[in-house]
Protein backbone atom coordinates (compact mmCIF):
# COMPACT_ATOMS: atom_id res chain seq x y z
CA UNK A 1 0.00 0.00 0.00
CA UNK A 2 2.22 3.16 1.16
CA UNK A 3 5.38 3.43 2.62
CA UNK A 4 5.55 6.42 5.08
CA UNK A 5 8.67 8.51 4.85
CA UNK A 6 9.47 11.83 5.64
CA UNK A 7 8.80 14.87 3.81
CA UNK A 8 11.52 15.39 2.79
CA UNK A 9 13.31 12.16 1.84
CA UNK A 10 15.32 11.52 -0.75
CA UNK A 11 14.11 8.57 -2.37
CA UNK A 12 10.67 9.56 -2.79
CA UNK A 13 10.70 9.75 -6.32
CA UNK A 14 12.43 6.38 -7.04
CA UNK A 15 10.06 4.84 -5.28
CA UNK A 16 6.76 6.45 -6.41
CA UNK A 17 8.52 5.46 -9.96
CA UNK A 18 8.57 1.77 -9.03
CA UNK A 19 4.62 1.91 -7.76
CA UNK A 20 5.28 2.07 -4.28
CA UNK A 21 3.13 5.43 -2.82
CA UNK A 22 4.43 7.39 -0.11
CA UNK A 23 3.07 9.19 2.25
CA UNK A 24 4.45 11.36 5.39
CA UNK A 25 3.78 10.83 9.03
CA UNK A 26 1.15 13.61 9.25
CA UNK A 27 -1.19 12.37 6.52
CA UNK A 28 -0.85 8.42 7.71
CA UNK A 29 -2.41 9.38 10.88
CA UNK A 30 -5.57 11.32 9.10
CA UNK A 31 -5.91 8.48 7.16
CA UNK A 32 -6.19 6.62 10.97
CA UNK A 33 -4.61 3.18 9.71
CA UNK A 34 -2.03 1.35 12.25
CA UNK A 35 0.88 1.60 10.37
CA UNK A 36 3.28 -1.41 10.54
CA UNK A 37 6.48 -0.11 12.38
CA UNK A 38 8.95 -2.41 10.75
CA UNK A 39 12.92 -1.72 12.23
CA UNK A 40 15.48 -1.68 9.77
CA UNK A 41 18.91 -2.31 11.13
CA UNK A 42 21.09 -1.19 8.30
CA UNK A 43 25.05 -2.03 8.19
CA UNK A 44 25.53 -1.87 4.48
CA UNK A 45 28.08 0.18 2.88
CA UNK A 46 26.24 3.68 1.99
CA UNK A 47 23.56 2.79 4.43
CA UNK A 48 21.54 5.64 2.67
CA UNK A 49 22.08 4.58 -1.12
CA UNK A 50 20.84 0.80 0.27
CA UNK A 51 17.56 2.13 1.41
CA UNK A 52 15.61 1.88 -1.97
CA UNK A 53 16.22 -1.68 -2.15
CA UNK A 54 14.53 -2.57 1.26
CA UNK A 55 11.40 -0.03 0.93
CA UNK A 56 10.39 -0.68 -2.67
CA UNK A 57 9.89 -4.55 -1.86
CA UNK A 58 8.42 -3.53 1.52
CA UNK A 59 6.22 -1.13 0.03
CA UNK A 60 4.67 -3.34 -2.78
CA UNK A 61 2.67 -5.14 0.28
CA UNK A 62 -1.05 -4.58 0.54
CA UNK A 63 -0.41 -3.02 4.30
CA UNK A 64 1.30 0.49 5.26
CA UNK A 65 4.55 0.43 6.57
CA UNK A 66 6.33 2.96 8.44
CA UNK A 67 9.88 1.77 8.68
CA UNK A 68 12.38 3.12 11.54
CA UNK A 69 15.79 3.22 10.47
CA UNK A 70 18.14 1.82 13.16
CA UNK A 71 22.07 2.76 13.57
CA UNK A 72 24.43 0.99 15.99
CA UNK A 73 26.17 2.75 18.91
CA UNK A 74 29.38 0.83 18.58
CA UNK A 75 29.70 1.06 14.97
CA UNK A 76 31.34 3.83 12.89
CA UNK A 77 29.43 4.48 9.21
CA UNK A 78 32.73 5.87 7.23
CA UNK A 79 31.25 5.26 4.00
CA UNK A 80 27.68 6.73 4.62
CA UNK A 81 25.96 10.49 4.49
CA UNK A 82 26.11 11.18 8.22
CA UNK A 83 23.97 14.11 7.87
CA UNK A 84 21.72 11.47 6.62
CA UNK A 85 22.15 9.18 8.94
CA UNK A 86 22.08 11.68 11.96
CA UNK A 87 18.67 12.97 10.55
CA UNK A 88 16.32 10.05 9.98
CA UNK A 89 18.95 7.07 12.20
CA UNK A 90 18.12 6.47 15.55
CA UNK A 91 19.79 3.95 18.42
CA UNK A 92 17.55 0.82 19.12
CA UNK A 93 16.79 1.87 22.14
CA UNK A 94 15.34 4.59 21.04
CA UNK A 95 13.34 3.09 18.57
CA UNK A 96 11.95 0.92 21.05
CA UNK A 97 10.93 3.72 23.24
CA UNK A 98 9.06 5.53 21.08
CA UNK A 99 6.14 3.03 19.94
CA UNK A 100 6.39 -0.99 19.48
CA UNK A 101 8.29 -2.43 16.73
CA UNK A 102 6.32 -5.41 14.96
CA UNK A 103 9.23 -6.54 12.39
CA UNK A 104 12.94 -6.06 12.53
CA UNK A 105 15.24 -6.56 9.28
CA UNK A 106 18.76 -6.84 9.86
CA UNK A 107 21.15 -6.14 6.74
CA UNK A 108 24.40 -7.67 4.86
CA UNK A 109 27.36 -6.18 6.76
CA UNK A 110 31.13 -6.49 4.74
CA UNK A 111 32.38 -8.22 7.50
CA UNK A 112 31.36 -11.90 7.05
CA UNK A 113 34.99 -13.02 7.01
CA UNK A 114 35.75 -11.91 10.46
CA UNK A 115 35.04 -13.84 13.48
CA UNK A 116 31.76 -12.56 15.10
CA UNK A 117 33.55 -12.18 17.95
CA UNK A 118 36.04 -9.77 16.90
CA UNK A 119 33.29 -7.66 14.66
CA UNK A 120 32.96 -4.64 17.13
CA UNK A 121 29.45 -4.42 17.08
CA UNK A 122 28.86 -7.46 17.87
CA UNK A 123 28.05 -7.16 21.63
CA UNK A 124 25.07 -4.70 20.69
CA UNK A 125 24.08 -6.93 17.99
CA UNK A 126 23.30 -9.67 20.40
CA UNK A 127 21.65 -7.57 22.96
CA UNK A 128 19.30 -6.33 19.97
CA UNK A 129 18.43 -9.93 18.89
CA UNK A 130 17.77 -10.74 22.66
CA UNK A 131 15.34 -8.00 23.00
CA UNK A 132 13.86 -9.15 19.49
CA UNK A 133 13.50 -12.34 20.19
CA UNK A 134 11.48 -11.34 23.46
CA UNK A 135 9.87 -9.05 21.80
CA UNK A 136 9.30 -7.97 17.86
CA UNK A 137 7.32 -10.96 16.28
CA UNK A 138 9.38 -11.55 13.59
CA UNK A 139 13.22 -10.57 12.99
CA UNK A 140 14.50 -11.25 9.12
CA UNK A 141 18.23 -11.62 8.65
CA UNK A 142 19.46 -11.13 5.05
CA UNK A 143 23.06 -12.62 4.50
CA UNK A 144 25.64 -11.04 7.35
CA UNK A 145 22.51 -10.96 9.12
CA UNK A 146 21.10 -13.59 8.78
CA UNK A 147 24.25 -15.36 9.81
CA UNK A 148 24.35 -12.78 12.91
CA UNK A 149 21.24 -14.64 14.06
CA UNK A 150 22.15 -17.98 13.03
CA UNK A 151 25.08 -17.38 15.07
CA UNK A 152 22.75 -16.25 17.98
CA UNK A 153 20.76 -19.49 17.84
CA UNK A 154 24.16 -21.20 18.30
CA UNK A 155 24.90 -22.33 14.52
CA UNK A 156 28.48 -20.21 13.82
CA UNK A 157 29.78 -19.86 10.22
CA UNK A 158 32.21 -21.39 7.57
CA UNK A 159 34.03 -19.24 5.59
CA UNK A 160 34.86 -20.53 2.00
CA UNK A 161 37.77 -20.71 -0.10
CA UNK A 162 35.52 -19.47 -3.11
CA UNK A 163 33.16 -16.93 -2.78
CA UNK A 164 29.27 -17.88 -3.57
CA UNK A 165 28.26 -15.50 -6.52
CA UNK A 166 25.70 -15.30 -8.63
CA UNK A 167 21.98 -16.55 -9.49
CA UNK A 168 20.68 -19.93 -8.37
CA UNK A 169 18.11 -22.26 -9.07
CA UNK A 170 16.85 -22.60 -5.53
CA UNK A 171 14.21 -25.13 -4.29
CA UNK A 172 11.09 -24.36 -1.88
CA UNK A 173 10.80 -26.87 0.91
CA UNK A 174 8.03 -26.25 2.53
CA UNK A 175 4.27 -24.97 0.83
CA UNK A 176 2.75 -24.98 3.74
CA UNK A 177 4.60 -21.88 5.72
CA UNK A 178 3.14 -19.02 6.44
CA UNK A 179 5.82 -17.18 4.29
CA UNK A 180 7.48 -19.49 1.55
CA UNK A 181 4.17 -21.17 0.96
CA UNK A 182 3.20 -19.42 -1.81
CA UNK A 183 6.61 -19.14 -3.48
CA UNK A 184 7.27 -21.35 -6.70
CA UNK A 185 8.19 -24.91 -6.34
CA UNK A 186 11.56 -23.14 -7.34
CA UNK A 187 12.97 -19.68 -7.78
CA UNK A 188 16.16 -17.89 -8.66
CA UNK A 189 17.88 -15.98 -6.03
CA UNK A 190 20.57 -14.03 -5.97
CA UNK A 191 23.79 -14.55 -3.72
CA UNK A 192 26.99 -12.76 -2.88
CA UNK A 193 28.67 -13.80 0.24
CA UNK A 194 32.21 -15.63 1.30
CA UNK A 195 30.56 -17.74 4.23
CA UNK A 196 27.83 -19.40 4.88
CA UNK A 197 26.73 -22.47 7.27
CA UNK A 198 27.56 -25.99 6.24
CA UNK A 199 24.13 -28.08 5.69
CA UNK A 200 25.15 -30.68 7.70
CA UNK A 201 24.97 -28.17 10.52
CA UNK A 202 21.91 -27.04 9.68
CA UNK A 203 20.48 -30.57 8.88
CA UNK A 204 21.75 -31.35 12.53
CA UNK A 205 19.49 -28.62 14.17
CA UNK A 206 16.36 -29.35 12.54
CA UNK A 207 16.55 -32.98 13.45
CA UNK A 208 17.43 -31.76 17.03
CA UNK A 209 13.87 -29.74 16.48
CA UNK A 210 15.56 -26.55 16.76
CA UNK A 211 15.38 -25.06 12.91
CA UNK A 212 12.85 -25.41 10.08
CA UNK A 213 14.61 -25.76 6.74
CA UNK A 214 12.90 -23.64 3.99
CA UNK A 215 14.54 -23.04 0.48
CA UNK A 216 18.05 -25.14 -0.59
CA UNK A 217 19.74 -24.11 -3.99
CA UNK A 218 22.76 -26.57 -5.27
CA UNK A 219 26.11 -24.72 -4.45
CA UNK A 220 24.45 -22.59 -2.27
CA UNK A 221 23.29 -25.03 0.28
CA UNK A 222 20.27 -23.87 2.70
CA UNK A 223 19.20 -20.31 1.73
CA UNK A 224 16.25 -19.72 3.81
CA UNK A 225 15.55 -21.55 7.99
CA UNK A 226 13.78 -19.98 10.27
CA UNK A 227 13.69 -21.02 14.18
CA UNK A 228 11.43 -23.45 15.89
CA UNK A 229 9.70 -20.60 17.28
CA UNK A 230 9.24 -18.61 14.20
CA UNK A 231 10.73 -15.62 16.03
CA UNK A 232 14.11 -15.54 13.41
CA UNK A 233 14.03 -15.96 9.89
CA UNK A 234 17.37 -15.91 8.10
CA UNK A 235 18.09 -15.39 4.43
CA UNK A 236 21.51 -16.14 2.97
CA UNK A 237 20.72 -14.43 0.10
CA UNK A 238 20.00 -11.09 -1.60
CA UNK A 239 16.24 -11.26 -2.71
CA UNK A 240 16.49 -6.92 -2.29
CA UNK A 241 19.24 -6.48 -4.88
CA UNK A 242 19.46 -5.57 -8.58
CA UNK A 243 20.74 -7.61 -11.00
CA UNK A 244 23.49 -4.33 -11.65
CA UNK A 245 24.55 -4.47 -7.88
CA UNK A 246 26.18 -8.15 -8.66
CA UNK A 247 27.95 -6.35 -11.90
CA UNK A 248 29.34 -3.59 -9.57
CA UNK A 249 30.27 -6.08 -6.72
CA UNK A 250 32.44 -8.26 -9.24
CA UNK A 251 33.98 -4.77 -10.67
CA UNK A 252 34.47 -4.06 -7.21
CA UNK A 253 36.37 -7.37 -6.06
CA UNK A 254 38.18 -7.62 -9.58
CA UNK A 255 39.95 -4.26 -8.85
CA UNK A 256 40.65 -5.08 -5.16
CA UNK A 257 42.66 -8.15 -5.96
CA UNK A 258 39.82 -10.02 -3.60
CA UNK A 259 40.68 -13.85 -3.72
CA UNK A 260 38.04 -16.27 -4.53
CA UNK A 261 35.88 -14.22 -6.49
CA UNK A 262 34.95 -15.95 -9.76
CA UNK A 263 32.33 -13.94 -11.88
CA UNK A 264 28.30 -14.24 -10.99
CA UNK A 265 27.11 -17.16 -11.94
CA UNK A 266 23.77 -17.36 -14.30
CA UNK A 267 24.37 -13.64 -14.71
CA UNK A 268 24.88 -12.11 -18.23
CA UNK A 269 27.69 -9.75 -17.09
CA UNK A 270 26.62 -6.85 -20.47
CA UNK A 271 22.86 -7.24 -19.88
CA UNK A 272 22.23 -8.36 -16.66
CA UNK A 273 18.45 -9.65 -15.84
CA UNK A 274 16.68 -9.80 -12.64
CA UNK A 275 15.47 -13.00 -12.61
CA UNK A 276 14.10 -13.13 -8.78
CA UNK A 277 11.80 -10.26 -8.74
CA UNK A 278 8.93 -12.44 -8.42
CA UNK A 279 10.71 -14.13 -5.82
CA UNK A 280 11.48 -10.71 -3.90
CA UNK A 281 8.02 -9.38 -3.87
CA UNK A 282 5.98 -12.77 -2.25
CA UNK A 283 8.91 -13.50 0.05
CA UNK A 284 8.51 -9.53 1.26
CA UNK A 285 4.76 -9.73 0.86
CA UNK A 286 4.53 -12.77 2.87
CA UNK A 287 6.82 -11.53 5.59
CA UNK A 288 4.65 -8.85 5.91
CA UNK A 289 1.49 -10.25 5.93
CA UNK A 290 2.87 -12.58 8.71
CA UNK A 291 3.55 -9.61 10.98
CA UNK A 292 0.23 -8.42 10.36
CA UNK A 293 -1.59 -11.54 11.15
CA UNK A 294 0.57 -12.22 14.57
CA UNK A 295 0.54 -8.69 15.68
CA UNK A 296 -2.18 -8.01 18.99
CA UNK A 297 -4.15 -5.24 18.71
Amino acid sequence: MTIVVPKDYHGISALESSQVQCVTSDDAQREDIRALRVGILNIMPRAETYEFSLLQPLGRSVMQIEPVWIRLKTHTYTSSDQTHLDKLYVPFEEAVARSRIDGLIVTGAPVEEIPFEEVSYWGEIRRILKYARKNVVSTLGICWGGLALAKYLGMDKTVYDKKIFGVYKTVNMNRSHDITGEMDDWFWCPQSRHSGIDDAVLEGERDAGNIRLLAHADGAGYVIFESADGRFIVHLGHPEYEPSRLVEEYNRDKASGKAGVGEPVNVDMDKPANLWRSHRTEFFTQWIKHLHDETSY
